[in-house]
Protein backbone atom coordinates (compact mmCIF):
# COMPACT_ATOMS: atom_id res chain seq x y z
CA UNK A 1 0.00 0.00 0.00
CA UNK A 2 1.32 3.44 -1.10
CA UNK A 3 1.94 6.06 1.58
CA UNK A 4 0.32 9.36 1.40
CA UNK A 5 3.10 12.40 1.33
CA UNK A 6 2.34 13.10 4.61
CA UNK A 7 3.29 9.59 6.14
CA UNK A 8 6.64 9.06 4.38
CA UNK A 9 7.80 12.85 5.51
CA UNK A 10 7.23 11.55 8.94
CA UNK A 11 8.70 8.29 8.50
CA UNK A 12 11.66 10.40 6.77
CA UNK A 13 11.45 12.71 9.84
CA UNK A 14 11.97 9.45 12.32
CA UNK A 15 15.02 8.51 10.69
CA UNK A 16 16.73 12.01 10.79
CA UNK A 17 15.75 12.01 14.92
CA UNK A 18 16.98 8.52 15.57
CA UNK A 19 20.01 9.09 13.63
CA UNK A 20 21.11 12.30 15.61
CA UNK A 21 20.21 10.12 18.35
CA UNK A 22 22.63 7.03 17.24
CA UNK A 23 25.50 9.29 16.34
CA UNK A 24 25.96 11.14 19.23
CA UNK A 25 25.63 7.86 21.07
CA UNK A 26 28.61 5.37 18.82
CA UNK A 27 29.75 8.33 16.63
CA UNK A 28 29.60 8.96 12.98
CA UNK A 29 31.77 5.76 12.07
CA UNK A 30 30.05 3.30 14.37
CA UNK A 31 26.59 4.44 13.58
CA UNK A 32 25.72 2.63 10.12
CA UNK A 33 22.59 2.65 8.01
CA UNK A 34 21.42 -0.66 9.07
CA UNK A 35 21.82 0.09 12.66
CA UNK A 36 20.15 3.33 12.57
CA UNK A 37 16.87 1.97 10.51
CA UNK A 38 17.09 -0.75 12.80
CA UNK A 39 16.28 1.70 15.92
CA UNK A 40 14.03 3.16 13.45
CA UNK A 41 11.90 0.24 13.49
CA UNK A 42 12.18 0.22 10.49
CA UNK A 43 13.86 -2.26 7.01
CA UNK A 44 17.34 -0.85 6.05
CA UNK A 45 15.51 -1.63 1.94
CA UNK A 46 13.96 1.76 2.82
CA UNK A 47 16.67 3.61 3.66
CA UNK A 48 17.40 5.12 -0.27
CA UNK A 49 13.43 6.22 -0.75
CA UNK A 50 14.43 8.96 1.68
CA UNK A 51 17.89 9.67 0.99
CA UNK A 52 20.62 9.31 -1.20
CA UNK A 53 23.80 8.02 0.92
CA UNK A 54 25.10 7.78 4.81
CA UNK A 55 26.40 11.11 4.53
CA UNK A 56 23.61 12.70 3.13
CA UNK A 57 21.42 11.13 6.31
CA UNK A 58 24.20 12.57 8.75
CA UNK A 59 23.84 16.28 7.40
CA UNK A 60 20.68 16.83 8.06
CA UNK A 61 20.89 15.09 11.01
CA UNK A 62 23.58 17.13 12.32
CA UNK A 63 21.50 20.16 10.87
CA UNK A 64 18.21 18.91 12.74
CA UNK A 65 20.50 18.63 16.20
CA UNK A 66 21.80 22.62 15.83
CA UNK A 67 18.43 23.23 15.00
CA UNK A 68 16.71 22.01 18.44
CA UNK A 69 19.67 24.20 19.99
CA UNK A 70 19.26 27.13 18.35
CA UNK A 71 14.87 27.18 19.04
CA UNK A 72 15.91 26.19 22.85
CA UNK A 73 18.20 29.28 23.14
CA UNK A 74 15.67 31.26 21.10
CA UNK A 75 12.96 30.06 23.78
CA UNK A 76 15.22 30.58 27.25
CA UNK A 77 15.94 34.37 26.07
CA UNK A 78 12.53 34.60 25.22
CA UNK A 79 11.70 34.29 28.77
CA UNK A 80 14.46 36.42 30.52
CA UNK A 81 17.54 36.73 32.17
CA UNK A 82 16.74 34.08 34.92
CA UNK A 83 15.57 31.85 32.18
CA UNK A 84 19.02 32.14 29.70
CA UNK A 85 21.44 31.81 32.51
CA UNK A 86 19.21 28.45 33.74
CA UNK A 87 19.89 27.38 30.16
CA UNK A 88 23.54 27.95 30.55
CA UNK A 89 23.84 26.04 33.33
CA UNK A 90 21.78 22.97 32.06
CA UNK A 91 24.08 23.37 28.95
CA UNK A 92 27.00 23.17 31.40
CA UNK A 93 25.66 20.12 33.99
CA UNK A 94 26.38 16.07 34.59
CA UNK A 95 23.26 15.43 32.79
CA UNK A 96 24.11 16.97 29.49
CA UNK A 97 27.55 15.55 29.68
CA UNK A 98 25.71 11.93 29.46
CA UNK A 99 22.43 13.36 27.30
CA UNK A 100 23.32 11.21 24.10
CA UNK A 101 19.58 11.93 23.03
CA UNK A 102 19.16 15.18 22.75
CA UNK A 103 23.09 16.44 23.64
CA UNK A 104 25.16 19.18 21.49
CA UNK A 105 26.43 17.16 18.43
CA UNK A 106 29.52 19.70 18.91
CA UNK A 107 30.18 17.78 21.92
CA UNK A 108 29.74 14.26 21.44
CA UNK A 109 31.47 14.23 18.21
CA UNK A 110 33.23 17.15 17.35
CA UNK A 111 36.32 15.31 16.19
CA UNK A 112 34.44 13.35 13.51
CA UNK A 113 32.85 16.48 12.73
CA UNK A 114 36.03 18.29 11.77
CA UNK A 115 36.68 15.00 9.31
CA UNK A 116 33.34 15.06 7.81
CA UNK A 117 32.13 16.18 4.53
CA UNK A 118 31.80 19.22 3.21
CA UNK A 119 27.57 19.13 3.57
CA UNK A 120 27.77 17.82 7.06
CA UNK A 121 30.39 20.43 8.26
CA UNK A 122 28.30 23.12 6.71
CA UNK A 123 25.37 22.18 8.26
CA UNK A 124 26.75 22.28 11.83
CA UNK A 125 28.86 25.51 10.79
CA UNK A 126 25.66 27.28 9.70
CA UNK A 127 23.37 26.17 13.25
CA UNK A 128 27.20 27.68 15.47
CA UNK A 129 26.53 30.92 13.40
CA UNK A 130 22.89 30.88 14.23
CA UNK A 131 23.29 30.27 18.02
CA UNK A 132 26.15 33.02 17.81
CA UNK A 133 23.21 35.67 16.04
CA UNK A 134 20.71 34.42 18.79
CA UNK A 135 22.75 35.15 21.65
CA UNK A 136 24.02 38.32 20.10
CA UNK A 137 20.90 39.65 19.09
CA UNK A 138 19.24 39.43 22.98
CA UNK A 139 17.49 42.78 24.20
CA UNK A 140 20.35 43.81 26.44
CA UNK A 141 23.53 43.39 23.75
CA UNK A 142 21.58 45.98 21.28
CA UNK A 143 23.81 47.62 19.07
CA UNK A 144 26.97 46.46 21.32
CA UNK A 145 30.11 45.99 18.92
CA UNK A 146 31.04 43.31 21.65
CA UNK A 147 27.60 41.33 21.09
CA UNK A 148 29.37 38.80 19.04
CA UNK A 149 32.26 38.76 20.30
CA UNK A 150 31.19 37.73 23.77
CA UNK A 151 28.48 35.26 22.14
CA UNK A 152 30.98 33.21 20.49
CA UNK A 153 33.29 33.27 23.26
CA UNK A 154 30.24 31.96 25.66
CA UNK A 155 29.60 29.35 23.08
CA UNK A 156 32.82 28.17 22.41
CA UNK A 157 33.66 28.05 26.50
CA UNK A 158 30.10 25.95 26.71
CA UNK A 159 31.45 23.38 24.29
CA UNK A 160 34.66 22.69 25.54
CA UNK A 161 33.77 22.73 28.69
CA UNK A 162 31.37 20.03 28.05
CA UNK A 163 33.61 18.20 25.79
CA UNK A 164 36.46 18.39 28.18
CA UNK A 165 33.94 17.21 31.01
CA UNK A 166 33.32 13.83 29.12
CA UNK A 167 36.71 12.87 27.96
CA UNK A 168 38.67 13.71 31.71
CA UNK A 169 38.61 10.53 33.62
CA UNK A 170 38.41 12.04 37.35
CA UNK A 171 34.49 13.05 38.34
CA UNK A 172 35.74 15.83 40.68
CA UNK A 173 37.74 17.43 37.83
CA UNK A 174 34.75 16.97 35.61
CA UNK A 175 32.52 18.72 37.68
CA UNK A 176 34.83 21.67 38.70
CA UNK A 177 35.66 22.04 34.89
CA UNK A 178 31.25 22.43 34.24
CA UNK A 179 31.06 24.34 37.24
CA UNK A 180 34.22 26.71 36.77
CA UNK A 181 32.78 27.49 33.42
CA UNK A 182 29.37 28.16 34.50
CA UNK A 183 30.61 30.53 37.12
CA UNK A 184 32.43 32.53 35.08
CA UNK A 185 30.08 32.57 31.80
CA UNK A 186 27.49 34.02 34.60
CA UNK A 187 29.35 36.49 35.95
CA UNK A 188 30.53 37.79 31.95
CA UNK A 189 26.76 38.21 31.69
CA UNK A 190 25.79 40.06 34.70
CA UNK A 191 28.52 42.34 33.82
CA UNK A 192 27.18 42.67 30.48
CA UNK A 193 23.77 43.39 31.44
CA UNK A 194 24.72 46.09 34.20
CA UNK A 195 26.99 47.44 31.36
CA UNK A 196 23.82 47.80 28.88
CA UNK A 197 21.26 48.96 31.62
CA UNK A 198 24.13 51.66 32.37
CA UNK A 199 24.63 52.49 28.27
CA UNK A 200 20.65 52.85 28.18
CA UNK A 201 20.10 54.85 31.08
CA UNK A 202 22.44 56.68 29.64
CA UNK A 203 20.93 57.22 26.51
CA UNK A 204 17.53 57.98 28.42
CA UNK A 205 18.87 60.97 30.45
CA UNK A 206 20.22 62.84 27.37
Amino acid sequence: MKKSKAETEQTRKRIVRVAAQQLRRNGIHQTGVVKIMAAAGLTQGGFYRHFNSKDHLVAEACAASMQSLVESAKAAIKSGDDAFLKHVEDFLSVKHCNDWLDGCPLVFIGSELARADKKTRRAVSQGYRDLIDVIANEDRYKNAPSAKSEAIFMLSAMIGAVTLARIVDDPKLSALILNETKNHLANLHTKSASKMRRASDSFASE
